[in-house]
């Protein structure tokens, strides 16, 4: 019985010790330096480069090491941009989608006194400049001009594009919508879109339709046209909208749907006749031009777009100034002015906005695209 108390009593002094031991250990905590890590390469957004340097070895008291993290949170927003940033446009220079990067680049950099450089990466309908920026870091500094080829076309039209249009990436803001316009050779006996209508019904597999290739907005704008109306067309597809265009003026096709901004200056010198144009109203400089609401198609939707997005991950913080920065740009008298100039009309949305917008364009044309049996040619 003694030998047990004894122990009973050593071990309530066992006890007593360990709290007043841990109580003191707690006191004077932190006795030495601390390090803290931080799992990112220096100078990205989530350790600038003197946070990098500073973080990743440093030796910081507890008190100071609770100051950086809380000011952690707001680096994102504080410091971006901080360098140069690249818009990957996945056209090659000079055409409609170039000249856009380029005019909202300029904006960006002016806005920003940050360079925003235009990296051309064309090729495989768009999706090998998509598929390098799907792959970029996501910190801000590696942009995509997207288009409802990279994000509403291609992904349903190859197999494996090389990226996901909704997980591998972050939407900004959809800039531009670039009204499709039918036109047609003026040697032909077609004044209408009616006249178009029964003169394809009356004489089926026989006219032809010009596009820039299997997957193109123009071969989209056809095959919608010929799905709502239940027309039989041939497809003649040509290695880009120029040579496509160049086809139609020569007599060599019939029609063809492509944006304003390349069909309305051949309009323009009498060389085509345009039908109808996909807008809510007429456009003041071609009032003679119907909507296809006007000419007896009011269900007929299809347009070209232009777009932002950034790589899946990019800081919700660095996007929500992306987006408003690119929105104050669309709003600007200048930007409104050049959107006109290329038969465009600007939009500025928010990401929620933008992102729901991409998800109905992919199920509208992989519908499309499944029902038509389209195949890259």
């Amino acid at each position: 019985m003694k030998e047990q108390r004894y122990v009973a009593f050593a071990l309530l002094v066992i006890a007593v010790f360990g709290v007043a031991v841990s109580a003191a250990m707690a006191q004077t905590y932190p006795v030495k330096t601390i390090r803290l890590i931080v799992p990112y390469p220096p100078g990205g957004l989530d350790a600038s480069s003197e946070q990098g340097s500073r973080l990743r070895d440093a030796t910081v008291g507890e008190p100071a090491a609770a100051a950086v993290l809380i000011a952690q949170a707001s680096v994102p927003l504080a410091l971006y941009p901080n360098k140069t940033i690249r818009l990957i446009v996945p056209y090659p220079p000079g055409g409609g989608n170039d000249t856009l990067a380029r005019i909202f680049g300029q904006k960006l950099t002016e806005a920003w006194g940050q360079q925003v450089i235009v990296d051309n990466r064309p090729g495989a309908a768009t999706t090998i400049g998509t598929a390098l920026a799907a792959r970029a870091n996501p910190d801000g500094y590696t942009l995509l001009l997207s288009s409802i080829a990279s994000h509403g076309v291609s992904p349903s039209l190859y197999r494996n594009p090389g990226y996901d249009p909704i997980k591998d990436f972050a939407p900004i803001t959809l800039l531009a919508v670039a009204p499709m316009v039918l036109g047609v050779n003026p040697s032909r006996a077609i004044n209408s879109v009616q006249d178009l209508i029964k003169l394809a019904k009356s004489r089926p597999g026989t006219l032809k339709y010009a596009t820039a290739g299997s997957g193109s907005p123009m071969h989209m704008g056809a095959e919608i046209f010929r799905d709502l109306t239940g027309t039989d067309m041939i497809h003649v597809p040509y290695s880009g909208g120029g040579p496509a265009l160049i086809s139609l003026i020569g007599g060599e096709t019939d029609i063809a749907f492509d944006t304003a901004a390349s069909i309305l200056p051949h309009v323009r010198s009498g060389k085509l006749r345009a039908l109808g144009m996909v807008r809510a109203s007429r456009l003041a400089e071609y009032p003679n031009i119907p909507t296809f609401a006007e000419a007896g198609l009011p269900a007929y939707e299809a347009n070209a777009w232009y777009s932002v997005h950034a790589p899946a991950g990019t800081p919700a913080a660095v996007i929500l100034k992306i987006n408003q920065a690119l929105v104050r740009a669309i709003r600007s008298p200048d930007v409104a002015e050049k959107l006109r100039q290329l038969g465009s009309d600007g939009v500025g949305d928010t990401p929620e906005q933008f992102g729901a917008f991409v998800r109905a364009e992919l199920e509208k044309y992989a519908k499309l695209i499944k029902k038509a049996g389209i195949k890259v040619e």
